[in-house]
């Protein structure tokens, strides 16, 4: 099992969160984005840099990840690539994305994206705080022990 990050828009307490239980955890943890990322030293870490580009990093992520991985990604359209390939996907609020709410959170997604191509709406979401990273750790420690349940 790896786990997947797409770390352009990764939130800095969401990427310590996901350092913490990689070494905690021994799993192995892979950052993707097309710029440069600093990661601590460790054996279980590494990053990825992909050449710059629409969607370069969501492209790399979908080809490498497979059935029992986790993807890490607010990206709802790279979320739904996950899942069909059959890996999981967890946003960093602590949402967990499966095929059962998939589809919805495309269709969500898309009538926002056309309210602010109108007007009608602007911004997105608020940053994350610290309550987010508090649920995205409970939801991250929820799937890792089901995972290493479904593995014993």
């Amino acid at each position: 099992m790896t786990l997947w990050v797409d770390a352009d828009a990764c939130p800095r307490g969401v990427r310590d969160i996901l350092f913490r239980a990689a070494e905690r955890r021994e799993l192995d943890l892979v950052m993707v984005a097309n710029s440069y990322l600093k990661t601590p030293p460790s054996k279980y870490i590494r990053s990825v840099r992909v050449a710059s580009g629409f969607d370069a990093a969501d492209r790399y992520i979908v080809a490498q990840a497979v059935a029992g991985d986790l993807v890490i990604t607010a990206d709802i359209p790279l979320a739904a690539d996950v899942i069909a390939g059959g890996a999981t996907a967890l946003n960093p609020r602590g949402e967990l994305y499966t095929p059962d709410n998939i589809s919805e959170r495309l269709a969500v997604r898309d009538m926002m994206d056309e309210l602010r191509n109108s007007r009608a709406v602007s911004g997105g979401p608020a940053p994350a705080n610290a309550r987010d990273n508090q649920q995205f750790a409970n939801q991250l420690d929820r799937w890792i022990a089901h995972y290493v349940a479904s593995k014993s």
